[in-house]
């Protein structure tokens, strides 16, 4: 079995080159289930009930999160209600919204996808490796395979965590820097790890935005408005080789596609 793990999603140009290629990646690639993070998604910060809609209706079964997930309040009106969206599970208990979920896909098999978040450089949340262990105390025995969104800064943050629950989970995969990293693997346990998925969003631009406001802050350290650039897009992420038969990890292959918008 396949799975296509696309890194964050960024604005309408995001969205749009994810409409525009993930039908024909994913047949090519005979990809049995979809997660992508889409805490840029709307306008770059955030996300709405309109382009949830929009990304699962282009055929992603699962939305993960981050530390921009409650930047547009209309999330709080369908959090609770979306089992295919989750946040950062190490968010407070009475946050709305889940922080892992367990999908069926493939043939008789189930995925359980957990998003945890980073807590160097980003808020402190409570810590992700005992956040993490808890919930897979409650799924070792009903997913087939499970599959982490490490939504953090640090790479040395992310490879621990990779390193903690190596041969636990089915993979380990790192989001929020908007700049993919070439270290995919299999790790000594099983566990495929990438420390960073990529961007899928504008090409031309720092991080999926305006290039010029970014530039000025660095040069003046004054506030600005950073706004989502126009232009050609890029998609980015991984897809993860599965054994059906004992659920092992064969292959991590990371991919980049661009396309002139």
């Amino acid at each position: 079995m396949n799975i296509l793990v696309i890194g964050d999603i960024v604005g309408r140009p995001g969205r749009a080159i994810i409409k525009a290629l993930l039908p024909k990646l994913q047949k090519e690639n005979d990809i049995s289930f979809t997660i992508a993070n889409a805490e840029n998604a709307a306008g770059g910060r955030g996300l709405t009930k309109d382009v949830k809609d929009e990304l699962l209706g282009a055929g992603i079964d699962v939305l993960t999160m981050g530390n921009h997930v409650w930047d547009n309040k209309n999330i709080y009106s369908f959090i609770d209600d979306e089992p295919r969206l989750i946040r950062p599970a190490n968010y407070p208990s009475d946050c709305p919204g889940q922080g892992y979920h367990v999908y069926n896909a493939g043939f008789n098999k189930k995925i359980a996808v957990i998003n945890a978040s980073g807590r160097i450089y980003l808020p402190p949340l409570d810590c992700p490796f005992k956040t993490v262990m808890d919930i897979l105390d409650d799924v070792c025995n009903i997913a087939d395979y499970s599959i982490i969104d490490f939504h953090a800064e640090a790479t040395s943050e992310k490879l621990a965590l990779g390193y903690y629950f190596d041969g636990q989970v089915t993979a380990v995969l790192g989001t929020h820097t908007h700049i993919q990293t070439a270290d995919e693997r299999i790790m000594p346990g099983g566990t495929a790890y990438i420390t960073d998925l990529g961007m899928t969003g504008p090409i031309n631009s720092i991080l999926g935005m305006e290039k010029e406001p970014i530039i000025e802050k660095f040069l003046n350290g004054r506030p600005a408005r950073f706004d989502v650039a126009a232009g050609p897009a890029q998609m980015q992420g991984v897809i993860l080789q599965l054994e059906e038969e004992n659920n092992k990890v064969l292959g991590i292959e990371r991919y980049s596609y661009n396309l002139q918008m």
